[in-house]
């Protein structure tokens, strides 16, 4: 059955029909139904005279009724069914009067401004007919409906207007207040109608944390796999990293593969202004997880509401963050634990985190997502340039993984990202490896800044200070060998710019640490040789060369005077960061050897560069010429490297040219085979066919 080709259109979900809005109708009906009755109100609708015309149309014997409005200061007069045949009284009722019915009054009214004058003039009026013509007349207290609105109107304004924004805080108007919904969990949840598509598949260089991870959804999807053993799932797992390795991608890539309901929310979503309300969230969120349950409960950013407790808290005082992390440490392992729900977290800082929090019952397992070594780089490499247009010729994902050491996934996105971008900004159809490289380059250093004016003798400098760091670099055994070098500016304050691939290692020797000082001397000893004079442009590499003496000297026990000891304090967070648990002397001793350290570096690279004065000179005037250089240049003005090892780069991108030679010379011996072997079989069918 052929299969029905795939349409390109997104899929259009509807919206869902938008519920009338009854409140506002009511409002208008009733805003209407009081306008049509104080529009329709005899009193409103009567034609306004004057008391003397009233005296002529009662001496007239007009009038059939007198009504004295107290509360209102107005006098209502009805007409005799006589009177309203007269033509003038016709005319003047159906022309400015009341048009519905006019026969039934009242028809006339006037104002009085005191009810004891009217009284009195009623009276002498009645005195001058006679006694069969007297009416007298009426008093009432009579409420019209504008009066009642302009007296009510606001009661009813403000119990509205209450009872609306009642509705709101509920959340039964809408988005908006939600007040009584403050303790609820923000969490969202992903299920079966609302997937998560992220799968392991795009999870690259994350190959022992996958596995970690996929257990706790194997055991999600066939429990019995384990408990026919005995064992039992996992409560939680911490996901423990620098920044931009993947944890939070993981995670969703869980969710995209468990197919159970999944929550996720960050450490933050717990925080607020009011007391008790992370608790009230954290015991909300585990209510709606039991619910769901088996579930998972993915908390990114832990560090927020887990960090540990008691520190910095004033007497007396009351932590709501501790509350927080008090009532999620009973939600996840006390009395009413449901084995159903999994949690997962995230965070880059566990050193801050409560060991309540730690222990096993809690997270049993703390799954460490580490920077990727170039194995994973180039996987990583390979999942985010397959949606790009790349020249397959030219772009090679071994070469950008070996290019690119140190570099975290986030940060490898960023590079294919940037050389899309420099690719579309050059009007080409396709990316190429050049386009690659400069993205690199932007990632490392910086912006490029072509246009930055520099004089003449400043550029002169950078150009000997860059040679010096290149020559060290490239002469020293153990040092990183120079890629790249330029002397454009980059950045904010970089008006040079060298490139390195260092080894991939987690031990360094002595003598390691040392050639990686010299080669950071290297550029403010080319300045001090080739111009008697020294500049301010090896700021970067004094700061760095000073925090590696320190550290050779009091964190890794390297230094003879001091022995076999550290200061180093693994709780302070950087590898540099120490308390000082010694004294004054101690202390004395250690700026005296770190010193001596650099001093002797220094001198060490002022003698290395003085030996190779010629290449020195020789790569400056062509950085002066060419402002970039690379590696081949380096080895066409100055010779290889006299060091047998090859770099990181060299062993990489050699071991898939020799995998792929040999994979070639396997190819063309199948071939040979299979060509032999057919020569064979038309050999022997020629034989047959002579025999027959």
């Amino acid at each position: 059955m052929a299969e029905k080709p795939k349409s390109n259109k997104k899929k259009i979900i509807p919206k869902p029909p938008q519920k009338p809005n009854y409140q506002v109708w009511v409002i208008i009906i009733l805003v209407s139904v009081v306008f049509g009755i104080s529009l329709l109100s005899g009193s409103n609708n009567t034609i306004q005279i004057s008391e003397k015309r009233f005296e002529r149309m009662y001496m007239s014997n007009d009038v059939k009724k007198v009504v004295l409005l107290k509360n209102q200061s107005l006098v209502e007069v009805y007409l005799k069914d006589e009177a309203l045949n007269n033509s003038k009284y016709i005319n003047e009722l159906e022309s400015q009067g009341n048009p519905w019915n006019y026969k039934s009054g009242p028809h006339y009214s006037f104002k009085v401004p005191n009810l004891e004058i009217f009284n009195k003039n009623f009276q002498e009026l009645e005195a001058q007919v006679s006694d069969d013509k007297r009416i007298g007349y009426e008093v009432e207290e009579r409420t019209q409906w504008s009066d009642m609105l302009l007296n009510y109107g606001f009661l009813i304004f403000l119990l509205f207007g209450v009872w609306f924004l009642m509705r709101r805080m509920t959340g039964q108007g809408g988005p908006g207040g939600q007040i009584f919904n403050i303790g609820k969990s923000k969490a969202a949840l992903f299920d079966a109608e609302n997937k998560v598509k992220i799968t392991f598949k795009d999870v690259a260089g994350l190959d022992e944390a996958k596995e970690e991870v996929a257990e706790i959804v194997e055991f999600l999807k066939n429990p019995s796999k384990f408990t026919t053993l005995g064992g039992k799932i996992p409560k939680g797992a911490l996901l423990v990293g620098p920044p931009g390795t993947g944890k939070t991608l993981l995670a969703k890539a869980v969710a995209g593969e468990a197919g159970v309901p999944f929550f996720s929310l960050s450490g933050s979503d717990f925080v607020e202004m009011f007391v008790g309300v992370g608790a009230a969230r954290v015991r909300d969120l585990f209510k709606q997880a039991k619910e769901k349950a088996p579930c998972i409960v993915f908390i990114d950013e832990i560090d927020a509401i887990g960090r540990s407790r008691g520190g910095g808290k004033m007497p007396g005082s009351n932590d709501e963050r501790e509350n927080t992390l008090n009532s999620l440490l009973v939600e996840m392992d006390g009395f009413s634990t449901d084995s159903g729900v999994i949690i997962l977290a995230a965070t880059n800082r566990p050193d801050v985190l409560d060991s309540a929090l730690m222990r096993p019952g809690r997270f049993d397992r703390q799954i460490s997502i580490d920077k990727p070594d170039i194995i994973g780089r180039e996987a990583i490499f390979k999942v985010h340039l397959k949606p790009l247009k790349v020249d397959t010729q030219s772009v090679d994902s071994k070469k950008l993984a070996a290019q690119t050491p140190g570099f975290a996934g986030a940060e490898i996105a960023n590079v294919c990202n940037e050389a899309a971008l420099i690719a579309a900004r050059r009007n080409k159809k396709a990316i190429e490896m050049q386009d690659f490289h400069d993205a690199i380059d932007r990632v490392i250093g910086g912006l490029e800044k072509k246009n930055k004016i520099i004089s003449p003798d400043e550029k002169k400098i950078v150009a000997y200070h860059e040679a010096g760091h290149a020559v060290a670099g490239w002469f020293l055994e153990h040092a990183d060998p120079l890629v790249k070098v330029s002397i454009v500016p980059r950045g904010v304050a970089a008006l040079g710019y060298a490139q390195y691939l260092p080894k991939e290692q987690f031990l360094y020797q002595t003598e390691q640490l040392m050639d990686e000082m010299c080669m950071a001397l290297g550029g403010r000893a080319a300045e001090e040789l080739t111009f008697g004079k020294i500049s301010t442009g090896a700021l970067s590499d004094l700061e760095r060369i000073t925090k590696m003496a320190y550290s050779i000297v009091s964190v890794y026990g390297m230094n003879d005077k001091i022995g076999n000891v550290s200061f180093y304090d693994s709780k302070d967070g950087g590898d540099y960061k120490f308390t000082k648990p010694y004294s004054e002397a101690t202390a004395n001793t250690i700026d005296q050897e770190v010193r001596k350290l650099i001093d002797a570096a220094y001198e060490r690279t002022k003698q290395l560069l003085s030996d190779k004065q010629n290449e020195l000179e020789t790569l400056a005037q062509e950085l002066l010429e060419k402002e970039i250089l690379f590696q081949s240049d380096l080895e066409r003005l100055i010779g290889k490297r006299p060091f047998d090892t090859q770099t990181t780069y060299e062993a990489f991108t050699n071991a898939k040219s020799h995998a792929d030679a040999s994979k070639k010379k396997e190819e063309e011996k199948k071939e040979s085979e299979n060509k032999d072997l057919e020569g064979e079989a038309v050999s022997e069918s020629k034989d047959d066919s002579e025999k027959a």
